[in-house]
């Protein structure tokens, strides 16, 4: 039982026919039947970014390789929610038939915070996230560095994800915590 229902509904107007033929001129990699709404952003390094066929990226969208080796992988088939937020200084890497809902945020890196120094005079330490396929993020969910998401896992809406979630597995809270598995 396959639901289609948000693909089903997007208008390939001529507009977003133009900024997907805009982003094919500037991303790295860009499969067919992307949709990509208006107000995403591709910043600092486009060409570090591939987006799988039939992605959809919802307006608002920013997508941020952060320096020139930082990489972002977007699978097929994948939604990328409003308002959502992919900053990589290492890399994210979001799988096949995913759901990422409005509002998530994921970055791979984080400040040091030593108090002999300023803040913001302190190295950031990163490390890639992996998301894996078929993946479901929750509106308004946080994954922060390092996190790995297994196959078919489900993170709760408003979720802070710091740790590892294994295949499956409904992890919710703050700091998101096993609740539940898929059945």
């Amino acid at each position: 039982m396959k639901n289609a229902q948000l693909r089903k509904h997007l208008k390939r107007t001529w507009r977003v026919r133009y900024r997907t033929w805009k982003a094919k001129r500037i991303l790295g990699n860009i499969g067919k039947d992307v949709f990509i709404e208006k107000g995403v952003d591709l910043m600092r390094y486009p060409q570090n970014i591939t987006i799988g066929e039939s992605a959809v990226i919802k307006e608002g969208a920013k997508i941020c390789p952060c320096n020139e080796s930082s990489t972002i992988h977007i699978g097929k088939n994948t939604t990328i929610g409003y308002h959502t937020f992919l900053f990589a200084s290492v890399g994210i890497s979001i799988g096949d038939d995913c759901l990422i809902a409005p509002f998530v945020y994921l970055v791979d890196s984080d400040h040091g915070i030593d108090k002999k120094y300023k803040i913001n005079e302190q190295a950031n330490t990163s490390e890639a996230i992996v998301i894996e396929n078929d993946v479901w993020i929750g509106t308004g969910a946080k994954i922060l560095k390092g996190v790995k998401i297994g196959q078919g896992a489900v993170i709760a809406a408003g979720s802070l994800v710091k740790n590892d979630v294994p295949a499956y597995e409904i992890h919710g809270g703050i700091p998101a915590k096993k609740i539940s598995e898929r059945t």
